[in-house]
């Protein structure tokens, strides 16, 4: 911390604090509007507000640490008080009000395949963006094969008020799912147009309240449910799930076309059962082929979110109905979904800040 020195300025902090990049936007902090509440008091105390665009933040304590730093070192500073808050700024998708009310951001989780995990991906990646402080709901669209409530363990039916749903919670998300509305043993037969009809009713009548983000599990493949969610509200993006063996790969990447061609942005390719440790060796086994999805996401130009293990921790704890980040937070599998979901985060935060113009604070 510098000595008493001359009065720094609000400008010259601005300045200073302008040389943080946030790595995902491509932008210096000051000129997103990352900086508020700038005071700086006669003894040379400096104060301000350190906004993120996510609770989830990757980089938030490398933010913290260097925007401490930076004021600190500058002459005439005695004191830095910075306290760092989050803001999670809706998508432009060039409406005025959000398709949901009240929900900023609807983020898709699909796959070309059953089988893949992409539930206990899906409920996993909600649960951590719950417990980096994000308002989250969840709602379980996998018509024909509805995991979700069993995997939070949640039995009970919501209630309606006004003619609308009132969403269950779990683990601090709010929760939706078909499972809950007709029973979750009982064997759901639809067809194309019923589909459409569930999946538009579970948005659209449902009372969601304020939610930064609301991730859906989508049904596997793409049929009719995937094609109504795409174009019934603006979603922010899609998540695919896949494993790394090739066959299963090329049927997601076809997933990911189709919502490309229906103008969904695809936020990235997540790999499954990536790799196992064995108990024995304690040596990285890849069982099912190792960095087909990370090469795939770079020929085709989209994000690779990352990579969970085959890891008995994570099912086990799905069974046990509790998401494996909220059970077992120390796990390899748990840190790697958290991993995952503060990059999803970050790529939402890219779609929210698109087309954002630069903010002139000085």
């Amino acid at each position: 911390m510098s000595s008493r020195g001359p009065r720094v300025s609000k400008e010259q902090v601005l300045d200073v604090l302008s040389a943080i990049k946030d790595p995902d936007l491509g932008r210096d902090v000051v000129s997103l509007g990352m900086i508020k509440d700038l005071v700086i008091d006669q003894a040379g105390r400096v104060s301000f507000t350190f906004e993120l665009t996510t609770p989830a933040c990757p980089v938030r304590d490398r933010f913290q640490t260097l925007a401490r730093q930076l004021v600190s070192d500058m002459p005439g500073v005695t004191a830095v008080d910075l306290k760092m808050t989050a803001n999670v700024r809706p998508a432009f998708n060039g409406h005025r009000e959000p398709a949901i009310p009240g929900v900023k951001h609807v983020i898709a989780v699909g796959s070309g395949k059953g089988g893949v995990g992409k539930s206990t991906v899906a409920i996993n990646l909600a649960a951590s963006l719950q417990l980096s402080g994000a308002r989250v709901g969840l709602l379980d669209a996998d018509i024909y094969g509805p995991s979700v409530p069993g995997m939070l363990g949640v039995t009970d039916q919501p209630q309606v008020r006004d003619q609308r749903l009132i969403p269950l919670e779990a683990y601090g998300m709010k929760l939706i799912s078909i499972g809950l509305l007709a029973g979750a043993d009982k064997a759901m037969v639809w067809r194309g147009p019923l589909v459409s009809r569930a999946i538009e009713q579970m948005l659209g009548d449902v009372f969601w309240g304020e939610l930064d983000y609301l991730v859906v599990d989508l049904p596997p493949g793409t049929g009719d449910a995937s094609l109504t969610l795409a174009q019934a509200v603006p979603l922010t993006g899609i998540a695919i799930v896949c494993t790394p063996q090739e066959s299963a790969l090329k049927i997601a990447l076809k997933a990911l076309q189709m919502f490309r061609g229906l103008n969904v942005t695809p936020l990235g390719l997540i790999e499954n059962m990536s790799w196992f440790v064995c108990d024995d060796c304690g040596k990285e086994h890849f069982i099912f082929d190792h960095g087909r999805a990370e090469r795939a996401a770079q020929r085709l130009g989209v994000p690779y979110l990352g990579a969970i293990p085959l890891e008995p921790t994570i099912r086990e704890e799905a069974d046990n109905g509790a998401p494996v980040v909220v059970s077992r937070p120390d796990s390899t599998g748990a840190q790697a979904l958290r991993k995952i979901a503060a990059a999803l985060a970050a790529r939402v935060s890219v779609q929210s800040f698109r087309q954002l113009p630069v903010i002139n604070v000085r």
